[in-house]
């Protein structure tokens, strides 16, 4: 029997198996997906948010600001790229800056460090690209751009090292309640925990309704994006908002850790928990929004188009509790937004609540923070890649022409602790595939390397989810067949 299972492998639930694994419990982890991260987390704007927007006296006020300020630390602990760039949130009007002037003040309220008021001039001397009918913004300097999925792989990959157990492709089919604590089913396996967890996104109250009445609903939101080429990357400095509406914080003009820009999302409710298609209007909508916003940009640089989901619910704020009618059910729920910045908070959070159904949880004293960092070939010195490849061959061959990525860094991102196994896992691990081309050229050298290390044939290489298969044989075998 384990003493904690957490359910659900996104930002949240990574982070919470990461805290975990700092006492003295036996942990798992587990997803239904077949990689960590392969929800929410892996289709956001990627914004560490101020927490100025957040309603004074909220969980998501309270663990917005907290999470902010433990960012740089936790990312620095597990090399995971973080850039701190600051923020506006930009008005047109002048009932625009009267919003302008309440996000200050309620950012105030918040706790919210190092924000002020800007005028025109001063807006554009940060963003000489924003149009010229810009009035005036709301500028907060600790608000920062993360690698989201990055981040909650190395999470895992950190947990793991601690001790965490890790079970992909098993989605929670049943949970009863028994003496000790619960019996799960998980794919085709029992599993027993004294404590059940549920971080499970979009799926959270349906993982709750196994055990408890149903009191909260998910309620899926579409935000459709835009990725660009890194050739119009410094576009913009900042992340750069317009002012908020019911809708939400509206479309993001953004830079990405990586050199990208990135523009979105949208925000639309849909019925489906699986509605990921990207549409004519949800892109046309962030076209114009660009076309305002800025002087100029051209589309031709847009790399790809996706779509996320976000676990809304009515009430507006997170949930993260203990369920009164079955002790040692917490829920953490409706993590959307500021869910990726409050994320390091929430499991600060989440282990208090945890402690009090577990009392003199015991600190590990060989608990090591610490992950090794992934190797970026192309950042090295000439005398530092000299020795590496002296050292192994397979970091002198590019795989990926677009992106500088060789077989040395593939290799290693497969065969760490919660390694790659798909070729979208491979992607987010070590961004073969993430430029111009996106995997155009590389895939099937990635392929051919996923199978040889994995000691698999390459027909049973899959893109991403389970049975998400690419090839199915050889083509002349194909036709002969045929």
């Amino acid at each position: 029997m384990y003493d904690i299972t957490v359910i659900g492998a996104g930002i949240t639930g990574t982070f919470i198996a990461r805290e975990l694994s700092r006492y003295q419990l036996s942990v798992l982890l587990i997803d239904k997906e077949n990689d960590i991260a392969n929800g929410t987390t892996k289709a956001n704007s990627a914004i560490v948010h101020a927490g100025y927007d957040a309603a004074e006296g909220t969980l998501k006020a309270k663990l917005n600001v907290r999470g902010n300020e433990l960012y740089e630390e936790v990312c620095k602990e597990l090399h995971v790229p973080f850039k701190r760039i600051g923020s506006l949130v930009t008005a047109f009007n002048k009932q625009e800056m009267e919003t302008v002037q309440e996000l200050f003040e309620r950012g105030i309220k918040n706790g919210v460090p190092q924000m002020e008021i800007l005028d025109k001039e001063s807006v554009l001397k940060l963003e000489n690209n924003l149009s010229e009918e810009v009035v005036g913004a709301l500028y907060a300097k600790t608000a920062g751009i993360v690698g989201p999925w990055e981040l909650a792989i190395a999470l895992a990959e950190n947990a793991l090292e601690n001790g965490v157990e890790l079970l992909l492709n098993s989605p929670v089919k049943d949970i009863d309640k028994i003496t000790d604590g619960y019996s799960i089913t998980a794919g085709d396996r029992k599993i027993e925990s004294k404590i059940i967890i549920n971080c499970a996104g979009l799926h959270s109250d349906d993982i709750n309704n196994m055990v408890n009445s149903a009191s909260f609903e998910i309620l899926p939101n579409r935000g459709e994006y835009n990725l660009f080429d890194k050739s119009v990357g410094n576009i913009v400095n900042t992340v750069v908002f317009r002012c908020p509406s019911e809708a939400g914080k509206g479309v993001v003009i953004m830079p990405t850790v990586h050199g990208n820009l990135l523009i979105g999302p949208t925000s639309e409710h849909v019925d489906s928990k699986t509605s990921f298609d990207t549409t004519l209007e949800g892109l046309t909508s962030i076209n114009e929004h660009t076309q305002h916003t800025l002087k100029q940009i051209s589309f031709q640089n847009v790399i790809t188009s996706f779509t996320g989901l976000r676990a809304k619910i009515r009430t507006q704020d997170f949930i993260i509790e203990e369920s009164k009618e079955s002790l040692g059910f917490f829920n953490v729920a409706g993590i959307d937004s500021p869910g990726l910045t409050a994320a390091p908070a929430i499991a600060e959070y989440v282990i208090e609540l945890v402690k009090r159904r577990i009392e003199n949880i015991e600190i590990k004293q060989d608990f090591n923070p610490y992950r090794r960092p992934n190797i970026h070939f192309m950042e090295l010195s000439d005398v530092e890649k000299a020795k590496l490849i002296e050292k192994d061959p397979r970091f002198g061959r590019i795989i990926c022409r677009c992106e500088h990525i060789t077989e040395g860094e593939i290799v290693d991102v497969i065969k760490r602790k919660a390694g790659a196994r798909t070729l979208d896992g491979v992607k987010r691990r070590a961004r073969p595939g993430s430029g111009r081309c996106q995997g155009g050229f590389c895939a099937p050298r990635v392929m051919e390397i996923i199978a040889r290390e994995l000691e698999i044939d390459i027909t049973e290489v899959m893109k991403d989810s389970l049975d998400s298969y690419i090839l199915t044989g050889k083509t002349k075998q194909y036709q002969q067949n045929k």
